[in-house]
């Protein structure tokens, strides 16, 4: 049971410190959510120690980011993101294979004796290889709300942003299960497998009969309009739930799965405009605030420094050159390829997860485990930033087809008042 009312204060702080800096940053033309960002890693134990990510700001935190994703598949194109779902392959692929590598050799350079000393259990060959799945990973949330804020989720680079992390997401689970199967017998890659596949097809089924049954209440009850956006909700839950618990798909996932589904009903805008509320309120700083707040810097020695600053280049650069590869591969122009590649750098709480499943296992030493960090904070900051630049360095050369969509897109915002105003 929860003792005390100190969460009431933490919240406060948070969402004070959060659109603070937010402005600040805005200030200075940089995306709020950067101020959000740096907000967490200054309220939490890396700098000043105010606050510490408690169960609750975790929870709210995780509740957070379900609806950022949930509202990111309801303003997703849906035709846009089956037309782009080869090439999401594609470049989710590319974007996955070069990061692997790319960890791994540079790894290979550092983790032996003289260099930086490890205490991982797991073979040498397999702490490298686990270093380069951690540079897999990919947190688009970060990604989805700098693109709201600039008003560009729905251009066709938005959407293969976001059909390549959700593939992204499910060759991650993939290469880190065969890395821990290799360490822990337990796990069986064949398992896993099956089970991503029947989510998907799961998600098919289910989320078609939800959608006749949901479209048919909403278009033939005009009162209560506030009952479909709690029913919205509720699917949402649930779908992320099953995806996390039952088949061991990220609930991020199951709910922009969710959200996709709804972005078909009629009045999807006005369940949007709901979420959008109760997101820019509360949910989305604590969950921007809480990634800074899982940040704790070990001690450091020059190698291990040398090492970071060494793998938050490869990090930025293989996720860039590797996405961006994919893209042009599959015939996007030059602006959109590095729009893409820019908007998969971040690694965020996703990467975190999967460095403390590798130090379970033996497959992560404490000496690789700060620089992973460093990553984390660095990838994390900088792709809002990253994005603007790319975003704004490119927009005379808009196709007028995406012009135009990025102009009602932006008008939509401008009426709903999207993100952190």
């Amino acid at each position: 049971m929860m003792q005390g009312y100190e969460y009431l204060l933490d919240l406060a702080i948070i969402l004070l410190f959060t659109k603070g800096l937010g402005l600040l940053t805005k200030r200075v033309q940089m995306p709020q959510v950067v101020g959000a960002l740096i907000a967490g890693v200054l309220l939490g134990p890396a700098m000043f120690g105010i606050l510490e990510e408690t169960a609750f700001i975790h929870e709210i935190a995780e509740i957070g980011v379900i609806v950022l994703m949930f509202g990111a598949g309801m303003e997703t194109d849906i035709q846009e993101l089956k037309a782009s779902g080869k090439a999401s392959f594609v470049i989710a692929l590319c974007g996955v294979i070069i990061p692997l590598f790319g960890g791994a050799v540079l790894t290979y350079f550092f983790n032996k004796p003289g260099m930086i000393a490890s205490d991982a259990t797991a073979s040498v060959f397999l702490q490298n290889i686990f270093i380069g799945v951690i540079l897999t990973a990919t947190s688009v949330s970060i990604t989805v709300e700098t693109l709201k804020e600039l008003g560009k989720l729905k251009t066709r680079s938005g959407n293969a942003i976001l059909g390549a992390a959700i593939i992204d997401d499910i060759l991650g689970i993939i290469a880190l299960t065969v890395v821990t199967s290799m360490a822990d017998k337990s796990v069986k890659i064949g398992v896993v497998l099956i089970k991503i596949v029947g989510f998907f097809a799961f998600a098919g089924i289910v989320g078609y009969i939800f959608y006749k049954i949901y479209k048919r209440w909403t278009e033939t009850s005009n009162k209560g309009l506030h009952r479909h956006a709690i029913i919205a909700f509720v699917f949402c839950l649930i779908m992320a739930y099953i995806a996390e618990e039952w088949f061991g798909v990220a609930d991020i996932t199951g709910a922009f799965i969710a959200g996709l589904i709804i972005s078909n009903i009629d009045k999807s805008t006005f369940i949007q405009a709901k979420f959008d509320t109760i997101s820019y309120m509360l949910l989305s700083p604590v969950f921007f605030a809480c990634i800074g707040l899982k940040v704790s810097l070990p001690d450091m020695s020059g190698t291990i420094v040398i090492f970071s600053i060494l793998l938050a280049v490869v990090a930025i650069l293989t996720k860039v050159i590797g996405c961006g590869l994919g893209a042009k591969i599959c015939g996007y122009k030059t602006y959109q390829a590095k729009r893409i590649g820019v908007g998969m750098i971040s690694r965020g709480e996703v990467a975190l997860i999967i460095a403390s499943k590798g130090a379970a296992l033996g497959l992560l030493g404490s000496g690789f485990l700060g620089p992973t960090i460093i990553v984390v904070v660095i990838t994390t900051v900088i792709t809002p930033i990253l994005l603007k630049l790319v975003f704004k360095s490119e927009e005379l050369v808009l196709l007028p087809e995406e012009q135009k969509v990025t102009s009602y897109y932006e008008n939509a915002n401008e009426i709903r008042g999207e993100g952190y105003k």
